[in-house]
């Protein structure tokens, strides 16, 4: 039985900011249930207040200055068996509110990798699994301070936009001298990346969507790296596996946050969520079709032409409810739109899980014009819910979204190609002609709702490669 390290910034659910939680949360159940031996590694933020027990500490010298690191333990049932997950602690780095955006961002995630390598040296995995720029470096330590390890190391590519770039001066926080600002180490135009110790240490690097895998070889999405990761394609060393989600956490059928339960034979109890989710949020409660957003307020998530395409699209008798959090500026044309169609729209400028819950149930039409996106978990909750998709084919979107225009049979959800407004409002109002022919939206609606998007699928695709 092989045992692997999963490393990650953030777990589900002890802190997540986004998808990445998601993913480390979920992937490694998956795996003890497929009989691997996995334990999770992250830091342990002020806000996790889980029950853990001690296991280990010792010093950690950054610059020169020591620094005590505890090691603690909380252990989960999967299946009968153990799911450990370590928390690496520390005052100065981790005992801070939030996770993120601090300026000494490089050093804190250098101690944390610097931690997790005296780990891995008394545990000794047969696989290191790490995620994301934060944990890139650690491939980097253990191939060139630790040669006794002879794990395979696995590197995953969340979303290549965060790719953990800064200044020079942060290369020593690694006890590493000038050998290792150099193009075919640790240097990125002048710079180090995290991001790139993690792609040229490891193995083998996976990012969450086939189609994403080939994009990020491209210019327009590469970030620089398009380079590197045409190479390791090359070398057959870069694999797309798509992300699944928790289908027992996002399951109408006993979602404790919903009115109404429901499934793929009871599509009509959706008119009972709808109705709830207005009366919530101060809408008008009738049997309008309703569209949605859950999302962070960004451009990258296509929120320049969404706005605009609803601003033409309210003319229609329908609802539109956002939730999210972001860029300033899209929360004001929001608010605008709130201000010109009062009865029409709910912006709710925040972040909440029982609200997001109610959207996917209570909505008809889920929107994600993503000017890119690795993977996407919002389409495949949608679905789950029965709110069909309208999403701009990229990245995951492409992998799990067909378009139900130009393909009935297999059509899930309404897919464009362009990233003008034009496109996404001609493709809106083909999903209204098909909602009103109520036979025919029901049987589309069935359709999303059966389609299998759990982790049970991916964790294999982990698992040949694991092999």
């Amino acid at each position: 039985m092989k045992r692997i390290l999963f490393v990650s910034a953030e777990v589900a659910p002890f802190a997540k900011s986004g998808g990445l939680g998601d993913v480390a949360g979920s992937l490694p159940k998956e795996l003890i249930k497929l009989g691997y031996d996995v334990s999770v590694i992250m830091p342990r933020y002020k806000q996790i207040q889980c029950n853990m027990e001690y296991v280990t500490d010792f010093p950690v010298y950054m610059q020169g200055r020591k620094e005590n690191c505890i090691v603690r333990v909380n252990r989960q049932d999967v299946d009968g068996k153990e799911l450990k997950t370590y928390f690496i602690d520390n005052i100065t780095y981790f005992d801070r509110g939030g996770m993120y955006c601090y300026p000494d961002e490089a050093e804190r995630f250098a101690f944390f990798d610097k931690a997790v390598v005296k780990f891995i040296k008394n545990d000794r995995p047969d696989i290191i699994h790490l995620n994301d720029w934060q944990t890139g470096p650690i491939a980097m330590l253990l191939r060139e301070k630790s040669r006794d390890i002879s794990a395979k190391i696995i590197y995953t590519i969340h979303n290549l936009e965060y790719n953990g770039r800064f200044n020079r001066g942060n290369l020593y926080h690694f006890d590493l001298d000038d050998s290792f600002f150099t193009p075919s180490k640790f240097e990125f135009y002048g710079d180090i990346s995290f991001t790139k110790a993690g792609i040229i240490y490891s193995d083998l690097v996976t990012t969450v969507s086939k189609t994403y895998a080939g994009e990020i070889q491209t210019p327009k999405y590469g970030f620089g790296y398009e380079g590197l990761l045409r190479q390791k394609a090359l070398e057959g060393k870069l694999v797309g596996i798509v992300n699944g989600i928790d289908y027992e956490e996002y399951n109408p059928e006993a979602d404790t946050e919903i009115a109404k339960h429901y499934n793929s034979n009871s599509i009509e109890a959706k008119l009972e969520n709808k109705k709830d989710l207005q009366k919530d949020l101060g809408l008008p409660q009738k049997d309008v079709p309703v569209f949605s957003v859950v999302s962070r307020v960004v451009y990258h998530k296509g929120f320049d032409i969404l706005l605009e395409g609803m601003n033409e699209l309210l003319e229609e008798d329908i609802q539109f409810v956002a939730l999210g959090v972001g860029e300033q500026h899209y929360i004001n044309r929001m608010k605008y739109l709130k201000e010109k169609y009062p009865d029409k729209v709910s912006v709710n400028n925040y972040f909440d899980t029982e609200l997001a819950k109610k959207i996917y149930a209570g909505s008809d039409m889920f929107l994600m014009p993503s000017m890119f996106e690795p993977c996407g978990l919002s389409q495949m909750i949608s679905l789950r819910y029965g709110t069909v998709p309208i999403v701009r084919t990229t990245g995951g979107l492409r992998d799990t979204i067909v378009g139900y225009v130009g393909n009935k049979e297999e059509g899930n959800g309404f897919t464009f190609w362009g990233n003008q407004v034009d496109d996404l409002v001609e493709m809106s109002k083909k999903a209204l002609e098909v909602y009103n022919n109520k036979e025919e939206w029901k049987a589309l609606v069935k359709k999303a709702m059966e389609e299998d998007f759990s982790w049970a699928h991916s964790a294999r695709e982990y698992a040949k490669l694991y092999e």
